[in-house]
């Protein structure tokens, strides 16, 4: 089984998702031709950690992002070979499914939430809301897939349909209730190793963006400036560890990754911290073990990151100067004061890599990034706070 194969940019996948093609400029994320409105029928999923701010403040953000990225996780084990499209969001992810996988999308959902609050006293908020559901509303939902490697792609949404299926969600509708205790998902193949990847060039900066008017052409114009700011190679890049991973013991997030494998028995903490140190080692030593090569490895990992993406609005984190951080602020405050966008941005030294990694051999393995002193959620929150 090679569950990474949800976004294997170049086999595709089978039935309505499969069959989109693929685009490779993450700038042409606001040309309206590359979207497809997904069926009526398909469901979406929702997860979102209730008060990840305290949570984050308690320095437990590895623990929400390790919760976020374990629903897409669970989805993908559970499919196998099927391709499907899903959103990472810091503290949240989104998914959406055929309507034959519903039932499974539900159990998941409900397991994931079990599991998030038996391991790490966290509530995991779930829910499952078909298209239909979300149209009757004047929402759409429609899907794009961007290649950000020659092996990996990943979904962006547009049409107003998720942020609508979260406020609702964060209301109480369409609610998936958490299972019973000690229900488990499948978890194989996600890993929080990394150190925080500390910034090369002065801030990592987490952005999120979205329209406050309804002139497309307007906020497209102020997306294709931001991206234009953000892709000057010399001042911001995307954020990635200059030691892949760094060698230190015990590991980091050694327990969160216990408990992601179920690891609970001395035998099994054991077993699992010997896995961790050979392949510590082997990154050390930079030596080739069969079939995995730990220098083609690293250029994928950086290739595979999903540092940017656009699920009804604008989501970065980008290792940036402080100068070209300031000059993003300026832009978007003043697309803001024009009722263009709405905005919110945080500063922070440091990022997080969380890893989808089923099997090191294969080239589709799958990295999310953000910010590890508050990230997206920081950013979402001082967006809320200016309208409230």
């Amino acid at each position: 089984m090679t569950a990474a194969t949800i976004t294997r940019a170049k086999a595709g996948g089978t039935g309505f998702y499969g069959a989109l093609p693929v685009f490779d400029r993450f700038a042409r994320l606001t040309d309206p031709s590359i979207y497809a409105p997904l069926p009526d029928d398909w469901v979406i999923g929702l997860s979102d950690i209730v008060r990840s701010t305290e949570a984050i403040a308690a320095g437990r953000y590895k623990v929400v992002n390790t919760a976020a990225a374990a629903v897409i996780v669970a989805v993908a084990n559970a499919l196998k070979d099927s391709d499907f499209p899903f959103v990472f969001g810091g503290d949240g992810a989104s998914f959406a499914l055929p309507p034959e996988k519903a039932g499974l999308a539900r159990e998941i959902l409900a397991r994931i939430a079990a599991w998030v609050r038996d391991d790490f006293g966290l509530d995991l908020r779930v829910a499952l809301v078909t298209v239909a559901a979300l149209r009757s509303e004047g929402a759409d939902i429609r899907v794009a897939r961007f290649a950000a490697s020659p092996d990996v792609s990943y979904a962006m949404f547009t049409g107003g349909g998720l942020a609508l299926a979260e406020r609702k969600m964060k209301a109480g509708a369409f609610a998936v209730p958490p299972g019973p205790h000690g229900a488990r998902p499948d978890l194989t193949g996600l890993s929080c190793r990394f150190d925080e990847i500390r910034a090369q060039r002065g801030v990592i900066l987490s952005v999120i963006v979205v329209p406050a008017t309804k002139d497309e052409a307007a906020f497209e114009r102020t997306i294709e400036d931001v991206l234009a700011l953000a892709e000057n190679g010399a001042e911001a890049a995307r954020p990635y560890p200059s030691h892949i991973p760094a060698f230190r013991w015990p590991p980091v997030g050694f327990e969160i990754e216990a408990k992601t494998q179920g690891a609970s028995s001395f035998i099994g903490r054991a077993l699992l911290l010997l896995r961790i140190f050979a392949s510590m080692a082997v990154f050390k030593l930079g030596v080739k073990i069969g079939a995995f090569d730990p220098a083609r490895y690293r250029r994928q990992l950086v290739d595979n990151t999903d540092f940017r993406k656009f699920d009804d609005g604008l989501r970065m984190t980008l290792d940036c100067t402080p100068r070209l951080a300031d000059r993003l602020e300026d832009l978007l405050t003043k697309a803001e004061r024009q009722g263009i966008v709405r905005f919110g941005l945080h500063r922070q030294a440091t990022a997080l890599m969380t890893c989808f990694v089923p099997s090191a051999t294969r080239s589709d393995h799958i990295h999310f990034v953000d910010g590890a002193m508050g990230g997206y959620a920081a950013a979402a929150q001082a967006l809320k706070e200016k309208f409230h």
